[in-house]
């Protein structure tokens, strides 16, 4: 814990750091003394954020993130927290529904794409936003473990104030410095809001066409493909390996089907797509529900590049679209496993040639393959998915 003494002494670095390190480069990005001075008045380090590295020591991992119990899947999608996403959405796709009917004829991106989204983030505008974004980034860019990400996020806030986008005291943000409904890392401000209502201001903060139009508007940007969806459930017999999953593994959809790969409820997939490209998504492994995904899923990870995340949304935004009903595949247990568990297991696969793609505690779907090509090739059922028996055998 910091003293008074201590807490001085780094706010006194801290200013030292604005005035002598940053302002040059902002004034070099157009940035005025006047923006400068006002953005940052009255700001101190605010040691309560998280990931921050006291000047002069090194960055460890969070006790509590190293003994994170590591659970399963499923617990992404507790129906209370779906059904207030959904619930939400189809009352404002009402409320809302000429503005979305524009945004969706100018962007291509459909309305309930845009409302889950919207309710994932902010609770459709009702999320409290109570911290200084200049604050935050600024304690950020001087002291986090991502620096250099956050200076530059600063320097953009900087951006928006001095081009009259937006005063410094309406630049309110999350603990992350995130702003607004769509909660939109300042450079993301700087390229994709909009202004959709007309009057003359980028509002995200208070205008839901201004938000839901710059969402939209977001995901163009990546590469959304108008006139197709994010995904459909499946389900994937034992013949067709689960190292099959990922981006770079695609294949015509009609092609999946030929391997068994069936819709579920038997259903049939869309004439349209039959051509064109899907993915396997399997985020639980053998435990849990199966998809393939468009390319559109992987513009929603743009967005957050959790697989679980642009689930979420897509799942959320058949749910606006078409009523509340579950996944048909169910999430299997995950039990005694810790992130730090993962994380070893996912070094003794890179150390046997594996690219888990990062050794973080967090089984995407690089590592997620990497186990179930270990597990065939040891004899083992492939269940694409971390366990106690495999991190066992992986020590």
């Amino acid at each position: 814990m910091s003293t008074p003494a201590s807490a001085t002494k780094l706010d006194t670095q801290f200013h030292a750091w604005l005035n002598g390190d940053l302002w040059p480069e902002a004034s070099a990005k157009g940035i005025s003394k006047k923006t400068f001075d006002a953005a940052f008045d009255g700001v101190k380090p605010n040691l309560k954020l998280p990931d921050l590295v006291m000047p002069g020591k090194k960055a460890t991992t969070p006790r509590k993130q190293h003994q994170a119990e590591f659970g399963s899947p499923g617990a992404y999608f507790a129906e209370k927290t779906v059904r207030a996403v959904t619930a939400g959405g189809r009352t404002r796709a009402a409320a809302n529904a000429r503005a979305i009917a524009a945004i969706e004829k100018r962007y291509g991106v459909p309305g309930e794409v845009l409302l889950a989204i919207w309710g994932r983030e902010s609770g459709f505008g009702a999320a409290k936003m109570p911290y200084d974004a200049f604050e935050v980034l600024g304690t950020k860019a001087f002291m986090a473990t991502r620096k250099d990400f956050f200076r530059t996020e600063l320097v953009a806030a900087l951006e928006i104030v001095e081009r009259g986008l937006a005063p410094v005291g309406a630049m309110k943000s999350s603990w992350a410095g995130a702003l607004g409904q769509p909660q939109f890392m300042p450079t993301s401000f700087l390229r994709h809001a909009v202004d959709f209502d007309g009057d003359g201001r980028v509002d995200i903060w208070n205008s839901v066409p201004d938000t839901l139009a710059s969402i939209a508007n977001y995901l163009v940007h990546y590469g959304w493909v108008k006139g197709r969806g994010w995904g459909l459930e499946v389900t994937v017999p034992e013949a067709v390996s689960c190292s099959l999953e990922g981006p770079d593994q695609g294949k015509r959809i009609s092609q999946w089907a030929d391997m068994g790969i069936k819709r579920v409820a038997a259903r049939p997939f869309p004439a349209r797509e039959l051509k064109a490209e899907g993915f396997l998504l399997m985020p639980a492994g053998r435990g849990g529900p199966a998809f393939i995904v468009t390319p559109n899923f992987y513009v929603l990870k743009q967005y957050n590049t959790s697989d679980l995340y642009a689930l979420f949304i897509g799942h959320g935004a058949d749910r606006i679209a078409n009523g509340d009903s579950n996944f048909s595949g169910r999430w299997g247990e995950v039990g005694g496993l810790h992130r730090s568990d993962i994380a070893t297991l996912q070094r003794a696969l890179e150390a046997e040639g594996y690219d888990v793609g990062s050794a973080d505690g967090l089984p995407g779907f690089k590592t997620r393959r990497s186990i179930g090509k270990w597990q065939a090739r040891n004899g083992r059922a492939a269940t694409c998915f971390p366990d106690a028996d495999l991190v066992t055998a992986l020590k």
